[in-house]
């Protein structure tokens, strides 16, 4: 009765039903799907599909969302994992592909004019993949208006309440994912609107401002210019996504160390009321704890980050480990839930694209996974947050350098070091070609920064150096050769520039030594001695963590509970 009236209440609104679109409901007789990837996986991010549908027929749902329909300071991360992860096991006819990809908003993916470049491949042709998640506070609708509250705030320009960058191993092997506070006080770069061509100059604010000045583009710009990492994607989802998906998966449990309720005389609080112990949370109750800062911890974003990173933990654990999702009425309600909450950059506007970052997410293992929060202080008269000096440039070069912030990365951590390259090639005739990578939206390039390199390495002996004129922006200085044979002719071109080890990389995309200058070295003809304080001085040396300030947390945590802020417990 249940599935006649839905489908009955979607010929009303003029919306056919997913089996006139070719939903195939025999591939879940019996329980799991009868063929296709797990469905309990999380996702990829392999750009170059050619967004048509999968061999046989295409996927179930994909995430899209209306560009500002999104949910006040909720991680959304929840409904883009679903969303993702759904993919991997919902069967549908071409029609109905057709009819998901048309759920999908779109937006551009960087509004601002950095240039940040995207990372070289390395030996083996892989590069890491980082998707910017974001929340936004929309009350543009009335069901987000129904479940945010604040109805005074329709008319409002959302703002990115929550904000967490998903890092992707280049080998797949790990995944990091990386919060930073909405008052965290930002250089926002300058900015245009892609649909009515407004200007937004270059200021100063908490970073959840960003999504004001033009959309989800002007976030990612900022993410950029902070901290130096290349973003390939963005995602967003509302409030409504996040109830239909967290009521999809049956509920994702949760634990607390007294009794809750987040609600005091004033007003603040998300409504969250649980006793002390785990709970299986859905549905509202899923946005409430998602949403809930007054009653965990400090009452701050901090104490809510800490919380969302515990509820997504758990719910990879429990689609991993496979759960509910065989139901096909749950599937194609989910599937239009998750395509409609989404708003994506146009790299991921199909399904099928959103089918395939599924596979890459599938491959890392739970105990790879590491949630942080950015390392962070409070600014003067604490009402902002900034990134703590220090320990969060460390943490954005970790992830710039593609290593895992669970520390347990073994690419470098060779028990015997690798035998040292000698040089071959006489330094006269050694070809190096320096590029400008000082490039910044905020900061603005250092003007012929390439060739006052290359002079100084022609005073070293390198005669033969040459410069590209093209600029680029990057954070680290790089040195990439093409192979083995280079090695020992590049490291010694880094000892001598003072580079540390690890800014020396092979990769197949260059065709000899190419140095780039980065925005570490925009002045001096010898390599800054602070600039690679954060960064690996020695090839094998053991691989780094995230700093203690990161809080991370670990994805096979079963433990987590979260500390209950007295003020709102109760007997």
């Amino acid at each position: 009765m249940r599935q006649s009236s839905v489908r009955g209440d979607r010929f009303r609104r003029g919306r056919p039903d997913a089996r006139e679109l070719g939903w195939d409901d025999s591939l879940y007789e019996g329980g799991r799907p009868a063929a296709g990837p797990d469905p309990s996986a999380p996702g990829d991010g392999k750009d170059g599909s050619d967004g048509g549908p999968p061999d046989g027929g295409a996927p179930g749902p994909g995430p899209g969302k209306p560009p500002r329909r999104t949910g006040r300071k909720v991680l959304r991360w929840t409904a883009v994992t679903l969303a993702v992860l759904v993919l991997g096991g919902a069967g549908a006819g071409y029609l109905y592909y057709e009819h998901l990809n048309a759920n999908l908003r779109k937006d551009a993916l960087d509004l601002g004019a950095g240039g940040l470049q995207k990372p070289e491949p390395n030996a083996f042709g892989q590069t890491p993949l980082n998707i910017l998640l974001l929340g936004s506070d929309g009350r543009n609708s009335e069901q987000n208006i129904e479940l945010g509250g604040a109805r005074q705030d329709a008319d409002r320009k959302p703002l990115a309440d929550v904000q967490m960058l998903l890092h992707v191993s280049a080998d797949r092997s790990s995944m990091s994912v990386m919060s930073i506070p909405r008052d965290t006080r930002v250089p926002i770069p300058r900015c245009t609107d892609p649909k009515d061509g407004t200007v937004y100059r270059q200021s100063t604010g908490a970073i959840n401002e960003s999504l004001q000045r033009g959309g989800p583009g002007c976030t990612v710009a900022t993410w950029k210019e902070l901290t130096g990492i290349y973003i390939d994607h963005f995602m967003m989802v509302d409030f409504s996504g996040v109830v239909s998906m967290a009521d999809a998966i049956g509920g994702v449990p949760v634990c607390v160390d007294k009794n809750v309720y987040s609600h005091d005389r004033k007003g603040h609080g998300s409504g969250l009321k649980l006793t002390a112990g785990t709970h299986a949370v859905k549905g509202v109750q899923a946005l409430q704890w998602l949403r809930t800062r007054y009653g965990f911890e400090d009452n701050s974003d901090i104490g809510r980050a800490k919380a969302q990173h515990m509820y997504m933990n758990s719910m990879v654990r429990q689609l991993k480990a496979g759960t509910k999702l065989t139901n096909p009425a749950q599937l194609r309600d989910l599937a239009e839930a998750a395509t409609k909450s989404l708003t994506v950059d146009e790299g991921l506007g199909t399904v099928k694209k959103l089918y395939d970052l599924g596979g890459d997410l599938q491959r890392v293992p739970t105990g790879r996974i590491t949630m942080i929060t950015m390392p962070w202080q409070y600014g003067p008269g604490g009402e902002y947050v900034m990134p703590k000096p220090g320990d969060a440039e460390a943490t954005f070069a970790l992830l710039r350098n593609d290593s895992a912030l669970d520390g347990k990365d073994t690419k470098n951590a060779k028990k015997t070091p690798a035998p040292e390259s000698k040089p071959s090639t006489p330094l006269d005739q050694l070809k190096v070609v320096v590029q400008n990578g000082t490039s910044s939206a905020v900061s603005g390039p250092v003007s012929g920064r390439a060739a006052v390199v290359q002079q100084h390495l022609a005073g070293l002996g390198y005669t033969a150096a040459g410069t590209d004129s093209t600029l680029i922006a990057q954070a680290d200085t790089t040195l990439a050769y093409r192979d083995a044979a280079q090695r020992g002719d590049a490291l010694a071109l880094a000892k001598a520039l003072g580079l540390p080890k690890d800014a020396v990389k092979e990769s197949g995309a260059v065709s000899g030594l190419r140095l780039v200058v980065g925005n570490d070295w925009r002045t001096g003809s010898a390599y800054p001695k602070a600039a690679g304080g954060d960064r690996t001085d020695t090839a094998d040396s053991a691989p780094k963590k995230a700093p203690e300030s990161a809080d991370a947390l670990n994805g096979e945590d079963t433990k987590a509970c979260m500390t209950v802020n007295p003020q709102y417990s109760f007997p």
